[in-house]
Formats: structure tokens, C-alpha cells, sequence
């Protein structure tokens, strides 16, 4: 019986009972009553060592194991070996795993996560190999996993060349891996297609602040001992860029200095930074940060200085971005790099400097590639660039060089004699000797046959032949076809047909010479002037000066003889008219005051 009255066979049961439904701190309650009788009870310590590695307390368990070494022997040796791994112990448990005295199958699967953080690639695919060959449970889709995951690090950190292990490619994380070591090849095409479907197969949309969210997943406590160095850079440079998406710019900044500070040649902190700057509009600031970091580290100049030109044309500074470019070496001579930098330079009118890039990119192939398509190319490109801009005299050498590689060129020859026209006749004359003759460059091609085909767009009509039946008839005989009479135009309607046409009908009206200009008008009554109220009509018949001035009227006939006065006006003077109330003056009636108070009833 154990203390409290409780026997020791239910306290067992209590730890099986907690053990199959993961609760471990109460099975750790039980072993320790167990324990507390029998401290040397091999079963009980296993079980406890078990449980505190459950409950993620590596250093206790690994405590106990050391302290019964004696009497748990060779029996905890995985327990142990995982304890140290988790702990980041990994040369501990390293040695632990090689000291078993017998290597079984998870023994082999710790042996390869030891191997893996050991970056020791080889020995750990070896070691993943032989568990998918002799191994038969539901972890095998997981080895494989594990097994696409050294490829991958081989084929990205050592250079290997890829070896196909016929692993499937069922799972995202299959996916992903298979992706990452077409990355270390170089096949970013065939590598970008197979992580679109490992994209596809792993989540549907999210946007930055779903990241922002994962990202703190990788701030739990061990994750730093999962993950191999350049992981856990590759994550951090995720947690910079995150921050600069997310607007926190002094974050991004800190993060950035710090992973510069632990690798001081690495570009990608510096782009980070500059990528800030350029967010913030401060592309001259960007600007001296890379031309810092080149001058400090020439070995990773080649992308500082794309990015420092790219900024230049952002800028509108098309020849420091030339000049830029010029700079790089390792690119100074590539196709892609010459056929911006003339493109620009035409852009920029600036044809002797894209001649002497054409020149640069000449001499270079002809001392290292000689006579080799892309050199044979640059020259033809740079005789046709001098063609299209009138540098017929400098084109000459490039022509010459290039007929003498292909003696049947006639187009070049062509060209090659169109430019010593303008230089050296002679020279152009004894050139043309080598033109073929125009029968020898004639076709033997049936014209007519050719306009006639189904294929011709245009068919010359042909007259037809006149055969004895066709003939055209003599004049009486049959009916003689009238021709037919044109249309008289027709005239306008107020036109004079007698009288002589205007000479300068077709000018326009201002250019004729009787034109005099639009007569003015006289003045319209201007209705609303005077005294307020009067009209046109009764200023004229209310005008006292004329009425006084003017001679009496004779009587007229019906009225009566002796009068002289005029007869009685209705219209009223002005200044005897009243005007007219507005809306706003006019009084209104007062209103009867509704009987009953505001109830309205």
C-alpha cells in the first residue's frame, strides 16, 4: 500500500489512464507516489522521464536520466539523445546515438534529424535512404519529406547536382522541397511552377496581416534549434520585409541593422534598407547607401549597382544609369547589358557613346570569342545601328569583317558598296564586280501564270481576242449604241442666267474687294432707361417742347370749328404714376386670431 491508503496497482492505472488521454502532469502526480516507494523502480522512472519530455522539460528529464544512469543503463539512450537534440546539444547527441549499442529504427530517425542540423548532407540522405528501403509504417510519406528536404539543401548550399529519388510530389511540403532544389539548379521556371502547386495544395488567399500572424509562429520557444542558419536568416529578412509592408518603418529598420551587423557582406539587409528609403521618397539617401556598400564590398557589387541604376532612371538620370552599368564588369559584355545601354544611349541622342559600347563589346569577343556567333551578331548589330543613323563611314570595317566570313552575303556586300560610295568610289567600283549579274539573279517565273493563281491580289486584265463572230459590226449594220448625255447641272433659284457671273464669287466674303464690312445698326430702344415707368411711346406724345413749337393743326373734318385744343389723352404722366407695391413691402391683412387656444379644437 502506498501513502494515503491508495495501493500502488491504482496508481498505475492512474497513470495508464493519463497517458492515454495526454494528460502528463497527472501521471507525473502518480509516478512520483509510486517512486516515493520504490525509488528504484526501472518502469516508473522511464515513465516519468517520458512525461517530463511531453511536457517539454528537457533539462528535468535529462536530470533524471543522469542521476540513475547506474540503474536505467542502455534502456533511456534514445530519451536521452532527443533531450540533448532538443536542447540544442546536438554534438552531445551526436555521440550519445553513435555510443548505442544497437541502432534501431527511431534511433535512425533522430540520427538523421542530428545529421540534417549538422548540415552534414550526405550522411544524413544515406541515413534517410536506408529507413524508406527497410522501413513499412505510416511515417514513410514523412521520411520522404525529410528526404526531399536534404536533397534540396544539397542542391542550394553545396552545389550538388540534382538526383532524381523518384520521391512523389502528393503533399504541399513534397511539393515545396522539390520546388527548392530546382531553385539550387537554376531552373526558376520549372521551380516557380512547382511552388504555385504546392501553394495551391497548402492554403487559399491571404494577405500580409494573415503573415504578420504566422510570422509570430516562428518566435515560440525551440523553434531556433529546428531550423538550420540560413533558415532562421531567411526568416528574420521575412520579418524585415514584413515590417516595411506593414508601415513599421523603425522596425524595419532595426531588424535590417541587425542582420547587416551579423553579416556584414550580405546585400539583401542593405537592399531592405534602401527599399525603406525609396517607400519614403529619399532616393538620394538610397543612393549613397549602395554606393557605400559596392565600394565596401566589391565582391557583391554586381546587384548593388542594377539597383543603384534602376534608381538613377527613376530618377530620370539615364547617363548616371549608363554609367553605372558600365561599371559592372561581370556584365559589362553580355548582350542583354550592351542592348540596354545603346537603348538608352538613343534615347539620350547620345550615338558616339552607344558606338563605343558597340566597340568595348567588339573588341572583347574578338580577343576572347573570335569569330563565333555572338561576336559575328555584335558586329552585325553594330554595322546596322551606324547604317540607321548616317555613320556610313564607320560602318565600313564592321562590313568588311563580316563579308569576309560570309562571301555570299550580297545584302552585306550591298551595303558594304552603298558606304565607300561616299568614301572611295574606285573602291566602290571594284566591289560591284562582285555582285552577281542581274540573269543570274533574275527567276525564271512565269508572270502571267504567277498574277493568275488563287493566291494574287491584283490580276491584269487582258484584252480579249477578237475571233471572226466578235468582229464589230460596219456602221448600218445592227443597232449603233447612243452615248449618253450629261446632266445639266442645276441652277438656284434666284439665278439670273443673263446676267455675268461674280468674278470673285469663290473668295470669301471678307477677302472680296467690295466688301465694306457689317453696317451698324441703329440703336434699339432701350427699354427699362428714363424715369421709372415711362415707355418710348409716351416720352414722344408727354414732350411738352414739341407740342409747344409745333403749328396748331387744321380742324379735321366732323370736328367742331372753333376748336384748337388737342383731344383728352388717357395716358397718365409718369411722375403722376403710382408705383406698383412689392412683394416685400406690400402690407399683409392681419389674420383673425383661431378661436380655442392651441388645441385647435
Amino acid at each position: 500500500m502506498a501513502s494515503g491508503g491508495v495501493s500502488v496497482a491504482s496508481l498505475w492505472t492512474e497513470v495508464n489512464r493519463c497517458g492515454q488521454n495526454g494528460d502528463y502532469t497527472r501521471a507525473l502526480k502518480a509516478l512520483t507516489k509510486i517512486l516515493h516507494e520504490n525509488r528504484d523502480d526501472v518502469t516508473a522512472l522511464h515513465c516519468k522521464i517520458v512525461c517530463l519530455i511531453q511536457n517539454g522539460t528537457f533539462k528535468e528529464a535529462l536530470n533524471v536520466m543522469n542521476t540513475h544512469s547506474k540503474l536505467l543503463g542502455s534502456d533511456v539512450v534514445f530519451e536521452k539523445a532527443y533531450c540533448e537534440y532538443r536542447l540544442n546539444r546536438v554534438e552531445s547527441a551526436l555521440k550519445t546515438i553513435e555510443a548505442a549499442p544497437e541502432q534501431t529504427d527511431k534511433l535512425k530517425e533522430l540520427y538523421g534529424q542530428v545529421l540534417y542540423r549538422l548540415e552534414r548532407y550526405d550522411d544524413c540522405k544515406s541515413v534517410y535512404t536506408d529507413l524508406i528501403r527497410n522501413s513499412q509504417d505510416e511515417y514513410e510519406e514523412e521520411r520522404k519529406t525529410n528526404l526531399a528536404a536534404v536533397v534540396a539543401s544539397m542542391s542550394q548550399w553545396e552545389d550538388a547536382p540534382l538526383e532524381d529519388l523518384g520521391l512523389p510530389e502528393s503533399t504541399y511540403e513534397l511539393c515545396y522541397n522539390a520546388a527548392c532544389a530546382l531553385i539550387g539548379q537554376g531552373q526558376l521556371t520549372d521551380a516557380y511552377n512547382k511552388l504555385q502547386q504546392a501553394e495551391g495544395q497548402s492554403r487559399s488567399d491571404q494577405n500580409v496581416f494573415d503573415s504578420k500572424k504566422k510570422v509570430k509562429l516562428t518566435n515560440a520557444e525551440g523553434v531556433e534549434y529546428k531550423l538550420a542558419r540560413k533558415q532562421l536568416q531567411a526568416i528574420d529578412l521575412n520579418k524585415a520585409l514584413l515590417a516595411m509592408y506593414t508601415n513599421q518603418a523603425d522596425q524595419c529598420r532595426k531588424l535590417s541593422s541587425s542582420l547587416q551587423s551579423q553579416n556584414p557582406s550580405h546585400p539583401r539587409p542593405v537592399l531592405i534598407q534602401v527599399a525603406q528609403l525609396c517607400r519614403e521618397k529619399q532616393h538620394s539617401r538610397a543612393i549613397e547607401l549602395l554606393q557605400q556598400f559596392s565600394e565596401q564590398h566589391p565582391e557583391s557589387a554586381s546587384g548593388i549597382k542594377l539597383t543603384m541604376a534602376q534608381l538613377y532612371l527613376v530618377q530620370g538620370h539615364v547617363t548616371k544609369a549608363c554609367d553605372v552599368l558600365r561599371s559592372i564588369e561581370e556584365f559589362k559584355h553580355k548582350s542583354g547589358m550592351i542592348s540596354a545601354l545603346v537603348t538608352m544611349y538613343s534615347h539620350e541622342e547620345d550615338i558616339d557613346s552607344a558606338i563605343d559600347v558597340f566597340k568595348q563589346a567588339i573588341e572583347h569577343y574578338q580577343s576572347e570569342q573570335p569569330g563565333s556567333v555572338a561576336h559575328l551578331a555584335l558586329v552585325r548589330e553594330a554595322a546596322n545601328f551606324k547604317l540607321k543613323y548616317g555613320r556610313k563611314k564607320e560602318a565600313i570595317s564592321d562590313l568588311e569583317q563580316l563579308w569576309k566570313q560570309n562571301p555570299k552575303d550580297i545584302h552585306t556586300l550591298a551595303q558594304l558598296i552603298s558606304a565607300y560610295s561616299l568614301v572611295n568610289t574606285d573602291k566602290a567600283k571594284s566591289l560591284s564586280k562582285h555582285l552577281p549579274s542581274a540573269d543570274t539573279m533574275a527567276f525564271n517565273v512565269d508572270v502571267d501564270e504567277l498574277e493568275n493563281s488563287h493566291g494574287a491580289t491584283y490580276v491584269r486584265k487582258k484584252a480579249a481576242k477578237v475571233t471572226g463572230e466578235n468582229l464589230p459590226k460596219e456602221q448600218g449594220q445592227g443597232e449603233i449604241k447612243k452615248k449618253r448625255k450629261k446632266k445639266k447641272g442645276k441652277l438656284p433659284k434666284n439665278c439670273d442666267p443673263k446676267a455675268t457671273p461674280d468674278i470673285e464669287r469663290w473668295l470669301p466674303m471678307r477677302e472680296r474687294s467690295y466688301y465694306r464690312g457689317k453696317k451698324k445698326g441703329k440703336k434699339k430702344e432701350q427699354i427699362g432707361k428714363g424715369t421709372q415707368g415711362a415707355t418710348a411711346g409716351a416720352s414722344a406724345e408727354l414732350d411738352a417742347s414739341k407740342t409747344a413749337s409745333s403749328p396748331p393743326t387744321s380742324p379735321r373734318p366732323g370736328s367742331a370749328s372753333g376748336s384748337t385744343t388737342a383731344p383728352a389723352s388717357n395716358v397718365v404722366p409718369p411722375r403722376q404714376q403710382k408705383p406698383a407695391a412689392s412683394g416685400a413691402t406690400r402690407k399683409k391683412a392681419p389674420q383673425k386670431k383661431k378661436k380655442g387656444g392651441k388645441g385647435g379644437w
